[in-house]
């Protein structure tokens, strides 16, 4: 009798366990890069060229990337550094616009710039970034050239 109860008791509790799994445990369907990447982020922060984390005048800014493939990004310095210019900057703002590629094998994503507040300094430029996403969903774009060392760190709206 006994040995039955026992065996009822650990059916019982396995089938309890079984049904209070937490749904964050669950795993569903794998979602693709492509997806994960579509949507508005919004800036976090910034790596200069010397690799290390932009402390001032880092902008505001935002990330788009439609599923159909078209890319927009806008960043706007502090006041401060309103008259930075530079190929991407032109008097504290930043802004660019066109289609993207993705390749999943080698994690780049690369930005086929149509047109820019800078002109012909980055129309018609195709510009390849590495990505990464991180286990807190953030995404980590950097250049794919080994000269550039800065970064930018984007958080989905």
């Amino acid at each position: 009798m006994k040995a039955i109860r026992g065996a009822i008791f650990a059916l019982v509790w396995t089938v309890a366990g079984v049904s209070q799994t937490n749904p964050a445990e669950k795993k569903g369907p794998p979602v693709s890069d492509r997806e994960r990447l579509t949507g508005a982020w919004r800036l976090v922060s910034m790596s200069g060229p010397d690799g290390k984390p932009m402390t001032t005048g880092v902008p505001t800014g935002m990330l788009i990337y439609t599923r159909d493939g078209h890319v927009s990004v806008q960043l706007m310095y502090p006041k401060a550094a309103a008259g930075l210019s530079n190929e991407y900057v032109q008097n504290g703002y930043e802004a660019s616009f066109g289609s993207y590629d993705l390749n999943v094998a080698t994690h780049t994503v690369t930005h086929h710039v149509q047109g820019s507040n800078t002109g012909d300094r980055l129309a018609g430029k195709d510009l390849p970034r590495v990505y990464q996403f991180a286990a807190d969903g953030r995404l980590k774009i950097r250049p794919a050239s080994p000269d550039e060392h800065w970064s930018v760190t984007w958080e989905h709206y």
